[in-house]
């Protein structure tokens, strides 16, 4: 098992991994913004699903699912129809449109990838693509989520001009 270095460490990697993220979501198309970019995904992996079922996938609140389907909705890159098996649910299922942009956003990605990772090697590409996955399935939906502990709270420093004072019946004489 990783030592607390090296978790914290990680927790140091994993913020400084939003300057990837930024650059990945600057090539995508001015109209899909990373919400639309990951719906399309999923839909384009998992298939057709219910509006709860990609919710629960992006691991998002339902409103904001709404919102990212409603935006791609727009663009007619998805359909919405009734479920026949409850007429109040939609199924959402990705358009020829959708996979269009969908295969777009893919060869954008890849393409950056391959500049950016170009001096990599195929083992270290691979063994990258490995821990990633492994590190997804970490966080699966069926996993127990907990919470860590907080840390303790730090006692507050003395206000400036003010000394500590040690009690009289602690102090020795």
């Amino acid at each position: 098992m990783a030592g607390q270095a090296q978790y914290e460490e990680l927790v140091r990697q994993f913020s400084a991994f939003g300057a990837v993220k930024r650059e990945m979501s600057r090539i995508m198309p001015a109209d899909c913004h990373s919400g639309s970019a990951a719906v399309l995904a999923l839909l384009g992996r998992h298939g057709d699903m219910r509006m709860s079922r990609l919710a629960e996938l992006l691991s998002v609140d339902l409103s904001v699912t709404s919102r990212h389907v409603t935006h791609v909705a727009e663009r007619g890159w998805i359909e919405r129809s009734p479920d026949p098996a409850d007429k109040r649910s939609r199924i959402l299922r990705l358009t020829p449109a959708g996979q269009e942009q969908l295969d777009e956003l893919f060869r954008r990605t890849t393409q950056l990838l391959a500049e950016r990772l170009g001096d990599w090697s195929d083992e270290e590409v691979g063994r990258l693509t490995q821990l990633m996955a492994r590190l997804r399935d970490s966080f699966h939906e069926g996993r127990a989520t907990t919470r860590p502990a907080p840390p303790p709270p730090r006692p507050a420093p003395p206000a400036p001009g003010r000394t500590t004072r040690t009690p009289a019946s602690t102090r020795s004489t």
